[in-house]
């Protein structure tokens, strides 16, 4: 098999295991394999407990007491059952349970399973002290299984109800047995400079590493490919620097009474990022500019001074979201504003969602010229769309794009159509580029990364928006949470509500989105709406109901980070992060930013369900700073490098197995590494490079740009 093969082609995989993969957005071999594990079982030895162990996930050996397996219906269906536990040596003790509890929430399917043990099995799950000793969700195994399991570190992944972890597992592990992985395309002593293995082992030993040390050095490897392509990519993309602009554009008045007729004056540092992107476009050199700021700093409204510099020069420029939801945001804006202050802007929206006649009409509005401003999503660089005169690309969280996305978009102002993808003839007037990020990241990373790219960054909050109240808790205060949130809602207002997790993991005792969904519906009056979000959803699902939520109609949102970039709602005033020990602090910076976007006080509580020293420290830096430089630089400076991967590293930066803070201590030798490749002027080995990397599938430049 190859990466691209139907996972319905495995062994053992039928219909109904392809609809529940098809949930976890599984659908080749490719996927499964480069399916990251959420984190591992802390697999030892079977152990009597005792109060002490509260807390921990723990394992015990034991057989279930006959009898004692029973139902309770309250809102959800919880199965319980008694376990008496195989001493190893005479209790002697009171701590020493005897006979301890299992619960189980929405698993009625466990009351057979459990009736049906006989022998003596190891239970694995999080033990409490609610009705005495009890382990919630434990996962059962033979006692064979349980040893052989102690051999090699357990992964845990991500679930959908239907599909075990252990089955989860298995098919993993036969996709690698049974798949031809594309070749290493470093040399050995490549590999021997940077300490890294193999990367067919590499991708193996991210899985079933033996050990921590093993699975470090899986994750150098992989971390190295992601930044090796992108830092290839990013070479092919230095032919846009400092490129000549055929006709140099000229500062208009219109900016200039847009500015003053504002109801509210721009900060110090809009003001000075403006004017460096003013003096760019008119400078008769290609801007190519990537604008930093916090969210909420007011980012947009200098891309719309860009924008509408551009109009003014009679030329069309194109503002680029990663999303529907933000797009259509960012061009209802735009109308209102260019209505409001008889802008010479005249805009369209060009997403999915415009379809049929509509989209023709947009279509031929954009090459006849009669639209000189457009956003929208990556629907804005398909070959249907023929630009008049495009001179300016603005893409709005870039880190979300390619850089073959944003290539595509400067070649757009090329003089001929494009032909089967690819576009003939000489170049036209050139193509100022603005890139945005609401990412705030430390300079000395942002300096590696975008290299040859100039940057300016938005340090200011807007006079009068007030300051985020946070506070950092352990899981004893959600009662006390859950009551603030009610009284915020009495008083008119909205809550986020995030989990690392859309559906529960065995063997990691972390919240999950639908769950805690029904667990907020338990806790709280049947008054208030919950709905719950997260990123399986379809496009649809998920824009009705940031829409519903925008518009009132739901009180309390419960997401995982999918909201992190989303629609502005200035009436939400309550983030609640469950298990924020799970997210680095630049990503949980990112979250806090949903709220706080009002006239109102805001605040953020953040959950941390850890019971190390580092967890609290490190939370303890959002939770008494808001400025999300500082935050940046000391995540680069207290994470540890090559973490253990987990829900930290999910997703940031666009990254799938890298993370530019936990990976920092690599990223610059890639960086050497791939100079040192283009300098040396072996296309024979770039080639060879590229295809093997085309092979993998897998590279964060599929979702940013530089």
């Amino acid at each position: 098999m190859h990466l691209n093969t139907s996972v319905s082609e495995l062994k053992g995989v039928g219909e109904k295991t392809v609809k529940l993969l098809d949930k976890l957005n599984i659908h080749t071999v490719g996927d499964l394999i480069y399916d990251l594990p959420r984190g591992f079982m802390d697999i030892k030895e079977p152990i009597e407990p005792t109060r002490e162990d509260v807390g921990r996930l723990i394992s015990v050996k034991g057989h279930i007491v006959k009898g004692s397996v029973h139902v309770i219906k309250k809102g959800r269906v919880m199965i319980f059952a008694k376990v008496r536990i195989s001493h190893s040596e005479v209790v002697v003790s009171e701590d020493k349970a005897d006979v301890i509890s299992l619960i189980y929430f929405n698993a009625p399917y466990m009351k057979k399973t459990l009736e049906a043990i006989e022998d003596e099995r190891i239970f694995y799950g999080m033990l409490s002290d609610a009705r005495g000793l009890t382990l919630s969700q434990p996962a059962i195994f033979t006692t064979d299984a349980y040893s052989d399991m102690l051999k090699v570190m357990q992964p845990v992944y991500g679930l959908t109800k239907g599909i075990s972890n252990n089955q989860l597992r298995k098919l993993i592990r036969t996709a690698f047995d049974n798949t031809i992985l594309p070749g290493e395309y470093l040399k050995d002593e490549e590999l021997a400079a940077f300490d890294m293995p193999h990367i067919q082992s590499a991708l193996l030993s991210l899985h079933f590493p033996l050990d921590i040390a093993e699975h470090k050095r899986a994750r150098r490897r992989v971390a190295f490919h992601e930044f090796l392509t992108f830092f290839l990519e990013t070479h092919e993309d230095e032919a846009y620097i400092d490129r000549p602009f055929n006709e140099p554009m000229i500062p208009v008045a219109d900016t200039v009474r847009f500015i003053e007729a504002l109801p509210y004056k721009l900060t110090s540092a809009q003001l000075r990022t403006w004017e460096e992107i003013e003096a760019d476009m008119t400078s008769g050199i290609c801007m190519n500019r990537m604008v930093q700021g916090d969210v909420g700093s007011g980012k947009t409204i200098v891309a719309f001074l860009a924008l509408l510099l551009n109009a003014a020069n009679s030329h069309q420029g194109v503002m680029m979201a990663p999303t529907e939801v933000l797009a259509t945001q960012h061009y209802e804006n735009l109308c209102t504003l260019a209505d409001k202050y008889k802008l010479c802007i005249r805009p369209c929206l060009l997403i999915g969602a415009v379809t049929g006649r509509k989209r023709t009409e947009v279509y031929e509005g954009i090459k006849n010229g009669e639209y000189n401003v457009i956003i929208g999503t990556q629907a804005v660089i398909t070959d249907k769309v023929i630009y008049k005169d495009l001179t300016l690309a603005v893409t709005d969280e870039q880190h979300r794009f390619g850089v073959k996305q944003r290539q595509a978009l400067a070649l757009k102002n090329l003089s001929d159509e494009p032909v089967h993808g690819e576009h003939k003839g000489e170049a036209g007037g050139g193509m100022h580029v603005l890139v945005m990020s609401a990412t705030p990241i430390p300079r000395s990373l942002a300096m590696t990364l975008y290299a040859g790219v100039k940057l300016s960054v938005i340090d200011e909050l807007p006079a009068g928006r007030k300051k985020i109240l946070n506070c950092v808790v352990d899981k004893s205060y959600r009662p006390t949470a859950y009551r603030f949130m009610e009284k915020e809602i009495a008083s008119g207002h909205q809550v986020y509500v995030i989990c690392p997790m859309i559906d529960e993991s065995e063997g990691l005792d972390v919240e999950n989105v639908i769950d805690y969904t029904a667990l907020l519906k338990e806790k709280l009056p049947p008054s208030i709406r919950i709905d719950y979000l997260h990123g399986r959803m379809k496009l649809a699902q998920k824009t009705s109901l940031m829409d519903a939520f925008a518009a009132g109609d739901i009180d309390i949102l419960v997401s995982t980070t999918v909201i992190e970039v989303g629609i502005d709602v200035p009436n939400a005033t309550v983030m609640l992060i469950e298990n924020a020990d799970r997210f680095g602090l630049a990503a949980l910076h990112q979250i806090r930013g949903r709220v706080g976007r009002g006239d109102a006080q805001s605040y953020c509580i953040f959950i941390n369900t850890g019971d190390s020293e580092e967890s609290k420290a490190r939370l303890d830096v959002v939770g008494k700073s808001n400025d999300g430089f500082f935050i940046a630089s000391e995540d680069l400076r207290l994470r540890g490098p090559g973490e253990i991967t987990g829900i930290r590293q999910s997703g940031e930066f666009g990254f799938k197995f890298a993370s530019i803070y936990d990976d920092y201590s690599i990223l610059e030798g890639v960086k050497d590494f791939a100079d040192m490749l283009y300098k040396a002027g072996n296309t024979d080995r770039l080639r060879e490079i590229g295809a093997c990397i085309d092979e993998f599938g897998f590279s964060a430049v599929d979702f940013r740009s530089i």
